[in-house]
């Protein structure tokens, strides 16, 4: 059959899309909504860096607009249709300055040639957003951040951005908590998860030591995320990793914890970090769990405070746990 005009332009027009998905950002653009299975989708791309573009993502689940920086691979700007790679998401803490920028500000990921065959994703967690879908009292809605990263922003990478299906997710004081959570809130998207200083053990009674700092940052009462401990106990046991452990039972699990007291990594002069004791204790309290039912658990208990630079050496010395596990 002879292609007549009309059909050769929109052969053409459906190329001319493909050939642009595929094709990496050199500068600032506005691109067309790409939307994700779940109803978010990305109004905007920016290239950062050799290796780095930020995706501004429109998410229904959190009733605004967030930002997500990728760390390609290797070949992932001349990628063919269908090609992935395994995936490492790596979650910030919670509170400010952290943002999606924090892992590249702060370490010296960019530059780890292990991480030369991943896609790394560093998605915005909001400050004290602590990785959850939002209570509110009963009412629910926005911030769904669990949404928001697992059925939005998720299948959207793996639709668009060459996300494949193997993944792990690591994290820094309240990203070690969202990665341990979200490993056995959701035991079927994970192959190993880390926590660097997170509070892994939300029920444990040294956590109220330093929920108030928490609020704080927030700039208010805290309620509206998982209710009160006692009246919505539930809700609490539902996110907290020490009660989901039986979850986390067949995948590998790194955790690491300062004592508080100042280490090496520590500032001259440093004092020594009450939160971080308490921290410890909720990490121990975790790991002995996991031990106790047979779990593949690591941990790394060594002297320092919540400093970042403690985040940046347990990422290299959890490297190769999450990467087995990526086969990588």
């Amino acid at each position: 059959m002879p292609w007549n005009p009309a059909r050769l332009r929109l052969l053409l027009t459906l190329i001319v899309a493909d050939l642009l998905l595929f094709v990496g950002v050199s500068h600032t653009v506005a691109v067309a909504t790409v939307p994700a299975a779940q109803g978010g989708q990305v109004t905007a791309e920016e290239k950062r860096g050799e290796r780095l573009v930020d995706l501004t993502v429109d998410s229904p689940a959190l009733g605004r607009t967030a930002k997500v920086r990728l760390l390609t691979p290797d070949g992932w700007e001349r990628r063919r249709p269908g090609q992935t790679w395994p995936v490492l998401y790596l979650l910030h803490g919670g509170f400010e300055p952290e943002t999606y920028k924090t892992w590249t500000r702060e370490s010296d990921v960019e530059e780890l040639s292990q991480l030369r065959d991943v896609l790394v994703v560093m998605p915005e967690g909001g400050q004290v957003g602590f990785y959850s879908n939002w209570w509110n009292h009963g009412v629910g809605g926005p911030p769904a951040w669990e949404d928001f990263h697992l059925d939005e922003l998720r299948p959207l990478l793996e639709r668009h951005y060459g996300a494949g299906t193997r993944r792990a997710v690591a994290g820094l004081s309240m990203g070690g908590f969202g990665a341990v959570s979200y490993a056995a809130r959701r035991p079927d998207l994970f192959r190993a998860a880390a926590s660097y200083s997170g509070p892994v053990h939300l029920l444990h009674p040294r956590m109220r030591e330093v929920w108030p700092q928490m609020e704080e940052a927030y700039g208010g009462d805290l309620d509206a995320l998982w209710g009160d401990q006692r009246a919505q106990r539930a809700i609490w046991q539902a996110h907290d990793p020490y009660h989901l452990a039986e979850r986390l039972r067949r995948i590998p699990v790194y955790l690491s914890t300062g004592d508080g007291t100042p280490g090496p990594l520590d500032p001259p002069g440093s004092a020594y970090d009450p939160a971080e004791a308490v921290i410890h204790d909720l990490t121990r309290s975790l790991e002995a769990r996991l031990r106790r039912l047979g779990a593949p658990v690591i941990s790394h208990v060594h002297t320092g405070t919540h400093h970042p630079a403690y985040g940046e050496r347990e990422l290299h010395h959890s490297l190769p746990v999450l990467l087995r596990a990526l086969g990588v």
